[in-house]
């Protein structure tokens, strides 16, 4: 393990007091906590703020600057709201009524049919509602899963939140260790969940666009899914207003073409299709990291 740090034992120990709290209350008082904590946020950490509010802007430029305003209060709130119901995660109980009172499941007969294929599926997906129920609705249709995940910095915290998503059977594949893992879990006809969201800088990206502005996008993904002809479904939930969630899956992908230009090609179609699924509901989102870091001279390619 990592060292251990007094900063990473001070924001331990207040993870383990915040979670006592939450766990105690409701589900509703619970997310209701979870808004306000989002909405505090907003002025405890004003450079996520900006950035999520320049962010928001390039991005949906027909969109007037109360439009964005408002969006970027209801993403704080969302995003405050999802970490409270990820720390209360593992509560949902297997084999319940609870995916029935709290999700509604369209079209996961696709996730069967392409694991019936006996070449593992890999599951699309986005910093994007609550991402991280993922781990209990595999769990409740009898789909073998891994998530892969970048660690944490304190490792306290990444212990206890490791614990949380492997609770529902959910293997977590560290995204430092490479495509190696991945394709060891493939084979072993398991759903591996990948995010593909997230800035990975050169080597191993490439510039795609999204929202109309280049960011580095992994290659990995279209590579290991064009050279093993992996299965590709995309996976998505959104948090409705009720608080209950919509889960969807999207037909099953097979991509083909051989070289960097396919590549380069398959890493944008991937892209696009994150890209629709923020568009269905823009605040729910990770607006608030620095998605686009492709410098502008790069751009011109």
């Amino acid at each position: 393990m990592a060292s251990i740090s007094v900063k990473h034992r001070a924001e331990y120990y207040a993870l383990q007091v915040i979670s006592v709290f939450v766990r105690w209350l409701p589900r509703r008082g619970a997310l209701a906590f979870g808004r306000f904590v989002g909405r505090l946020s907003m002025w405890l950490v004003r450079s996520r703020y900006r950035l999520a509010k320049e962010n928001m802007q390039l991005a949906l430029p027909e969109l007037s600057a109360e439009e964005i305003e408002e969006n970027v209060r209801k993403n704080f709130e969302h995003i405050g709201a999802s970490s409270v119901e990820m720390l209360r995660l593992d509560m949902f109980k297997h084999g319940s009524d609870d995916i029935d009172l709290y999700f509604d499941l369209e079209n996961v007969h696709l996730l069967r049919e392409a694991l019936a294929l006996k070449k593992g599926v890999i599951l699309l997906t986005a910093h994007l509602g609550f991402w991280e129920a993922g781990h209990l609705i595999m769990s409740e249709l009898g789909i073998p899963c891994a998530a892969v995940a970048k660690p944490l910095k304190n490792p306290l915290s990444e212990r206890y939140f490791a614990e949380i998503r492997t609770f529902f059977g959910t293997e977590i594949l560290n995204s430092r260790k490479g495509a190696r893992r991945i394709l060891k879990s493939l084979r072993q006809n398991r759903a591996v969940v990948v995010l593909l969201d997230q800035h990975i800088s050169p080597p191993g990206s490439v510039a795609t666009e999204f929202f109309g502005r280049k960011a580095y996008t992994t290659t990995a993904i279209a590579n290991l899914a064009m050279k093993y002809q992996i299965p590709i479904v995309p996976v998505f939930f959104l948090r409705q207003p009720d608080d209950r969630y919509k889960v969807w899956a999207e037909p099953l992908l097979m991509l083909s073409g051989e070289g960097e230009n396919a590549v380069i090609e398959n890493t944008q179609k991937l892209t696009n299709i994150i890209e629709v699924a923020i568009r269905k509901d823009v605040t729910q989102w990770f607006w608030m990291h620095r998605r686009w870091r492709v410098k502008p001279a790069t751009e011109k390619d």
